[in-house]
């Protein structure tokens, strides 16, 4: 296993990686973009949109393995820029950056997909952002989300074709009993607006449930059967389980372990879906 590591801590270092030290720990993080040399025709591209709050946006210690691209997995940056995706993808709020699932859903995605076709990942996560705050399109931590959406679902259009939506969110949500009892009703507000600005009224949202590792774990529960019970009326949205996954210490985010999973959870129900 010592001997593993160190193979991907001298290729992540050959590719640019430095060793840095953020509000989240010691982590290995890519210091240059990967501009592609070529990026392939509009009609090879599926592009997936990663929305919600912090577990979505990323808090897990990005390590070496993370680092190491795949030439068919791309994202933008914050001028919207195609890039080589590698981690961390999430690029709203610097100090708090961190893993999400991202580049695991990407690279688990591929085992299923034609050869042909690359993958888009385009990041609009934002760290405690509630439903509220999407819907009406609030500027929450300096970004205004849906406004940010809308922008960013044109870069996609433009360069692929979106096939669906990757949202976890609901911690914010659970803190008050008033946004438990309508949560359910606010996904499908917001999810609504998602597919009319992608114009598919079809679009797949593969929702992830909230850990199960809150110390306020009644209230978390609470907002999974909401999510439970939305995703029940709507034939177009799919549960992710999250119930084994651990956290990293802070009984709030996925450590870097659940991350990957949550992510390769996502992509085997989006092949699932496709068969």
């Amino acid at each position: 296993m010592t001997k593993i590591y160190l193979l991907l801590l001298s290729v992540g270092f050959l590719l640019g990686v430095e060793k840095v030290q953020n509000d989240f720990g010691t982590e290995f993080i890519l210091q240059d973009e990967l501009r592609p040399n070529r990026i392939p025709d509009k009609e090879n591209v599926w592009v997936f949109v990663l929305a919600g709050q912090s577990n979505m946006a990323g808090r897990g210690l990005v390590e070496p393995a993370d680092t190491i691209p795949d030439p068919r997995i791309f994202t933008i940056n914050a001028s919207g820029d195609i890039l080589v995706a590698k981690e961390p993808l999430h690029f709203y709020e610097p100090a708090l950056t961190g893993l999400d699932c991202g580049l695991s859903f990407g690279k688990e995605l591929l085992k299923h997909i034609p050869d042909s076709i690359s993958v888009l990942l385009i990041p609009t996560a934002v760290g405690g952002s509630s439903v509220a705050q999407w819907i009406n399109d609030s500027t929450y931590r300096n970004v205004s989300l849906l406004s940010n959406f809308r922008e960013k679902i044109e870069i996609g259009k433009a360069h692929g074709t979106i096939k669906g939506i990757l949202w976890h969110q609901g911690e914010t949500d659970a803190s008050t009993p008033e946004n438990i009892e309508i949560h359910d009703s606010q996904l499908q507000r917001l999810f609504s607006l998602f597919r009319d600005e992608v114009n598919n009224e079809t679009l797949p949202i593969l929702v992830g449930e909230l850990g199960s590792f809150s110390k306020t774990p009644d209230s978390w529960q609470a907002i999974n059967s909401e999510i439970a019970a939305y995703v029940q009326t709507d034939p177009f949205a799919y549960l992710i389980k999250t119930g084994d996954l651990k956290h990293k210490g802070d009984f709030v985010h996925f450590d870097s372990e659940g991350q990957r999973e949550m992510g390769k959870r996502f992509a085997l129900k989006f092949a699932e879906i496709q068969e």
